[in-house]
C-alpha cells in the first residue's frame, strides 16, 4: 500500500441528496457514496474510516481493494487477507461502530470507545491479520477516524493526509 497519499473528499448534490467522490492525485476512484438511509446521517464520508483503519491498524482490505494494491503476488494473502470476506467484515465493523457513534454524537469530547464495543470488533476480525492488533489501537483508530468524519461532515468534505509510516491521519479543510 502507499506509504503517503492525499485524499479529497468530494461532496456534490445529487438527485435526492448528496453523493461523495473519493479523488486521489486527480483521479476519482471508487464508489459515489451516498448516506443510503431515508434520514440522512453522513455516512457518505465513511471511507474515512477504512483509511484511519490503513493509517492506524496497517489494515484494510476495502481500500486495498480501492487503490488496486491488493497482495496478488502472494495468493494465501490475497485470498485470505485482502478478499471479499476481509472487506465484508470490515464494512461490518464500520456500520457497527457507525450505529454506536451515531447515539453519542459521533464520539465528539469522547476520548474512549467502549470496552463492549472494542471486544465486538475483536469477534469480527477473529481469522483475519488484524486479530492481533491490541484494543487500543482499534480505540485510536476509531477517535481519530471519527474526528475526521464530524469535520468532513461540517464542512461538506475536504482532504485527508496519511501516512503510513507515522501512522498520522490528518484533515485539510476544502479551499473556500
Amino acid at each position: 500500500m502507499p506509504r503517503c497519499l492525499k485524499i479529497a473528499f468530494i461532496e456534490r448534490r445529487h438527485t435526492g441528496g448528496r453523493v461523495v467522490i473519493l479523488r486521489c492525485n486527480g483521479i476519482n476512484f471508487g464508489d459515489r457514496l451516498t448516506d443510503n438511509i431515508e434520514d440522512p446521517d453522513g455516512y457518505r464520508f465513511h471511507d474515512i474510516f477504512h483509511f484511519a483503519y490503513a493509517v492506524h491498524l496497517g489494515w484494510s482490505p476495502v481500500i486495498r481493494a480501492l487503490l488496486k494494491c491488493k497482495r496478488k503476488s502472494a495468493p494465501a494473502l490475497d485470498e485470505g487477507q485482502d478478499g471479499a470476506r476481509a472487506a465484508i467484515v470490515e464494512e461490518a465493523v464500520s456500520a457497527v461502530v457507525f450505529n454506536r457513534a451515531k447515539r453519542l454524537n459521533f464520539f465528539d469530547n469522547l476520548t474512549h470507545v467502549d470496552y463492549d464495543l472494542l471486544k465486538t470488533i475483536q469477534e469480527f476480525v477473529a481469522g483475519f491479520e488484524v486479530a492481533a492488533v491490541p484494543l487500543w489501537q482499534w480505540e485510536k483508530a476509531i477517535l481519530n477516524g471519527y474526528e475526521i468524519f464530524r469535520k468532513l461532515l461540517h464542512n461538506r468534505g475536504g482532504s485527508v493526509q496519511l501516512d503510513l509510516n507515522q501512522r498520522e491521519l490528518t484533515y485539510v479543510a476544502p479551499a473556500s
